[in-house]
């Protein structure tokens, strides 16, 4: 991707690299449009083109869908896992920051669906009034979730547990995949979305979200009660062993502080591999169909 110009700061809040050219451009094309935009954000060992389904559904529902990255996202998978490098040391405050630019460049308040850490990120944009509505799917845990189930210590230990990590871009191996992503589906569609759509990840957020009860100055922080925050949907997946329902649970009551609508909803027999797997479709019917009710 090519830059448009490069940030002089060097606070780990900055973002790291500026829109890129392709993110300015689905910007202008979504503002020329006139229909209500919907921004998806990835999460960790995902790139922006794991949602190209839900980007085509939305807009055959008469919304215009931006897909943007996280700093120095390479386009494709195989470019990714051939330069693990460009992911090391992205932090959840420079890549709040990234996209805060970019949705402050819509001309139109955007809906914003997020998965995983991208669920996380999601909820930290509406916070700042951003968000017309949100769908957290599977949303990271933020400062003052407090449940810590040992299934997504389990996943998470490929990157918790070598302290070197906090500055290197980790990747799954298809075991580590299969347990954090795939543990609800068959062998072979584990295999498929493994070779399909796992890169690396940075190792930094997970660092971060590990830390954020313990430090008050915390990046992995949503303001819940902001009174601009719109209509939030949390979607959690029954068998999900990344983010159990505890801990989406957790956040959903978390945010029921708000004064604006709080719903959460529950997808039986899915794992945190539910916006890319075979079942994509009914999780997106069900955003959809909260997006509907209010934008």
């Amino acid at each position: 991707m090519t830059a448009l110009s490069s940030p002089s700061s060097t606070s780990e809040n900055a973002p790291h690299e500026t829109i890129t050219m392709h993110e300015s451009e689905q910007v202008a094309r979504a503002n020329a449009s006139g229909l209500q935009p919907v921004v998806f954000v990835h999460g960790l060992w995902l790139l922006p083109s794991s949602w190209e389904r839900w980007a085509r559904f939305f807009e055959n529902a008469g919304y215009i869908a931006v897909t943007p990255g996280w700093p120095d996202d390479p386009e494709t998978v195989a470019e990714a896992n051939a330069h693990p490098e460009v992911f090391a040391d992205k932090t959840v405050g420079q890549v709040s920051e990234h996209l805060d630019t970019l949705v402050r460049g819509l001309t139109r308040k955007p809906v914003i669906v997020g998965h995983s850490f991208g669920g996380l990120l999601a909820q930290m944009l509406a916070g700042r009034g951003l968000a017309s509505a949100t769908v957290a799917i599977d949303p990271a845990p933020f400062r003052g979730v407090l449940p810590l189930p040992i299934s997504a210590l389990k996943a998470a230990w490929p990157v918790l547990g070598n302290l070197a990590n906090r500055h290197r871009a980790v990747p799954l191996s298809f075991e580590q995949f299969r347990f954090s992503f795939a543990n609800a589906l068959n062998e072979d569609e584990a295999q498929e979305l493994y070779a399909r759509f796992a890169v690396p990840a940075p190792g930094a957020p997970l660092f971060q979200a590990a830390a954020a009860n313990l430090n008050p100055w915390t990046e992995v922080k949503v303001d819940t009660e902001h009174p601009d925050r719109g209509p939030l949907l949390v979607i959690s997946g029954e068998n999900d062993n990344t983010v159990p329902w505890s801990i989406a649970n957790a956040s959903f009551h978390l945010q029921e502080r708000n004064t604006g609508i709080t719903e959460i909803t529950e997808m039986p027999g899915r794992g945190h591999s539910l916006t890319i797997d075979h079942g994509w479709r009914e999780v997106a019917e069900t955003a959809l169909q909260f997006v509907r009710r209010f934008v």
